[in-house]
């Protein structure tokens, strides 16, 4: 019996195709938020030890394998997950689609000078999309100053809300206050801010395609990813691996 669940985390199966269907019909309806989010090793493995962080992942209407290291997981594990899928590719699609027939985003994450520059590249890139921004404080935040944040956010009415802060926090942040925010698609998508402004480097397609983006990253993101990549990569291979072993 195939499994649809991936170190206890359940991953979509869906394509980008349907997942961009399914976000715009979600804008068109208005009646509830399309929760996106990305799973890779990294977060997985926290997921394992953050029960806050596992019910933030539940709770998404959508989680994607954002990496090569979840697609061989499950071809060990046996578990059925959909085609890996980046927080790039989301939100390429969903802009590329809702730009169309034109909308309005809302950029929450990242730092003041990032989001500008993002803006000026929107600007051009979607032309028919109405864009606003709001850089958080670094940290955690009192209560007072996240519900401003939020009546900031309703106020623009957007049809799509980015949240670019890292993992778990971006996630639990959504959970906790989506049913406040009340936003038809709303989208963890953590470093895409900094790719899309060009803050960030990204790797060459054909290291992504080989599943070499975190050999690329490393050097140029030392503080953020060397956990990832020493603490957490080693762990999640030997979750893989004992899970295959004890079926």
């Amino acid at each position: 019996m195939t499994k649809d669940r991936l170190l206890g985390v359940r991953i979509g199966r869906r394509t980008l195709a349907e997942l961009v269907t399914d976000s715009l019909r979600s804008v068109q309806e208005r009646n509830r938020s399309f929760i996106f989010a990305c799973a890779n090793p990294h977060s997985l493995v926290v997921a394992r030890a953050d029960p806050e962080f596992r019910a933030a992942l539940e709770a998404a209407d959508a989680i994607v394998a954002d990496g090569v290291g979840c697609s061989l997981a499950a071809a060990l594990t046996g578990a059925a997950v959909g085609p890996r899928i980046t927080g790039t590719d989301y939100f390429l699609g969903v802009m590329s689609a809702l730009n169309r027939t034109g909308g309005r985003v809302f950029f929450f994450g990242s730092r003041t000078e990032v989001l500008a520059i993002l803006g000026e590249r929107l600007s051009r890139d979607f032309p028919r999309i109405t864009v606003a921004s709001l850089s958080p404080p670094f940290g955690a935040w009192p209560a007072d100053e996240n519900r401003q944040m939020i009546a900031t956010i309703r106020q623009f009415a957007p049809d799509v809300l980015w949240v670019g802060m890292t993992a778990p926090k971006q996630e639990k942040w959504v959970a906790a206050n989506a049913d406040q925010l009340q936003v038809p698609v709303i989208g963890s998508i953590g470093a895409v801010f900094d790719y899309y402004a060009g803050v960030t480097r990204r790797a060459p397609q054909w290291v992504c395609n080989l599943g070499l983006e975190w050999l690329y990253r490393l050097p140029r993101e030392p503080r953020r990813l060397w956990r990832r990549t020493f603490v957490s990569a080693p762990q999640f291979l030997w979750f893989v691996l004992r899970e295959r072993l004890t079926g």
